[in-house]
């Protein structure tokens, strides 16, 4: 088992490797200029040379991704050279310890996510510390509604099974997969925030916190939350309720089922005594993946919704080139989801030993 784990996290730590390569790659060859767009409109070749000096634009592509390695890296390397600049200046790092090698400075400390080009110096782990428990609420709320829904509605389609309520069950989880989430964000905002405004009392921005008109500061505002939740659960549930209905029906089928029902147990105690349990493994397994893939599928939904999560702060990098806060956001959102994808096949591979082979 040990041998299973280790590997597993070798190669975790090689996926994100590659990650974080093509997210830095992929970013630094676009053609907005980070110095012009800092600078706005007042701007001149020295202000310009000036900025890329100071953030390290001015240096090859290659050295400038050794440096963003070495930020990245729990363990990384710092010049006594003040003039060498290195993004490594240690007052800008949760150190823990450092040591002298040569030359230089070796320093474990907690990945660097650089500063934001456009928040006046505010680090990129702050920014992500600030919004990533708002996108976490929304993700984990999203993840209830699907489970709780998705499980009633696959019941509820194996006991009218072959009916008009069954097919309009399966009708409704085709559609919850085949539609984006940003077209069903749009719909839902417009009517339930607008058009029936008047009957639910729902806005179609808001986010879980508000700031109080009389100056009392902020407080949470949980019917923000309701709209944004749903419509960022609706194709998990699609997809929940599809399992449950199949594995309920394989169930079903079981020779231990059979006996219940020769003793005269009706359908809806047979299911809620005996089938019911045995059925959740695959909805479980599923759902295991699912909250890592919501904080990536939240980008449109918290744009649309006002909702001021990670996704809505990626949207803003982006339309302001703040390449610092995208690559920071995005390396974090990876990392979650490599190592809740992980966290899942070590857990399998204890349950299930035929796995490590």
């Amino acid at each position: 088992m040990i041998r299973y784990t280790l590997k597993k996290i070798g190669y975790a730590t090689l996926t994100l490797f590659g990650v974080v390569s093509v997210i830095f790659m992929l970013f630094n060859i676009l053609p907005d200029d980070p110095a012009k767009m800092m600078l706005g409109q007042n701007q001149n070749k020295e202000q310009i040379a000036a900025v890329q000096k100071k953030y390290g634009l001015d240096k090859p592509i290659f050295t400038q991704y050794l440096l963003y390695i070495n930020d990245l890296s729990p363990i990384s390397y710092h010049s006594v050279n003040s003039s060498h600049y290195t993004f490594l200046a240690p007052r800008k790092y949760n150190v823990a310890t450092t040591f002298s090698i040569g030359s230089g400075n070796v320093a474990i400390k907690l990945p660097y996510l650089r500063e934001s080009f456009q928040k006046s110096g505010k680090k990129v782990s702050t920014v992500i510390r600030q919004t990533l428990p708002n996108t976490v609420v929304l993700a984990l709320s999203s993840i209830v509604i699907a489970m709780l829904l998705g499980v009633f509605l696959g019941i509820v389609s194996v006991l009218f099974k072959d009916r008009w309520l069954d097919k309009a069950i399966q009708l409704i989880s085709t559609l919850g997969m085949s539609v984006p989430s940003f077209f069903s964000a749009i719909l839902f905002a417009w009517v339930f925030g607008f058009v029936l405004h008047k009957y639910t009392g729902l806005q179609m921005t808001g986010s879980l916190y508000e700031v109080d008109d009389f100056g009392n500061g902020t407080y949470i505002q949980w019917k923000n939350l309701l709209l944004p939740a749903i419509v960022l659960g609706i194709r998990p549930l699609a997809v929940v309720s599809q399992l449950m209905r199949n594995s309920l029906l394989e169930v079903l089928n079981q020779d231990y089922i059979t006996t219940a029902k020769a003793k005269g147990l009706s359908t809806t105690a047979v299911i809620g005594r005996h089938a019911l349990k045995n059925s959740l493994n695959p909805v479980v397994t599923a759902i295991s993946g699912w909250f890592a893939s919501m904080l990536a599928g939240a980008v449109f939904v918290e744009f649309i919704f006002g909702w001021n999560g990670i996704g809505k702060e990626i949207v803003d990098a982006l339309n302001k080139s703040d390449l610092p806060v995208i690559m920071g956001t995005v390396i974090v959102i990876a990392s979650l989801f490599i190592v809740i994808n992980i966290f899942v096949d070590i857990v399998y591979g204890w349950l299930d030993p035929k796995i490590r082979t």
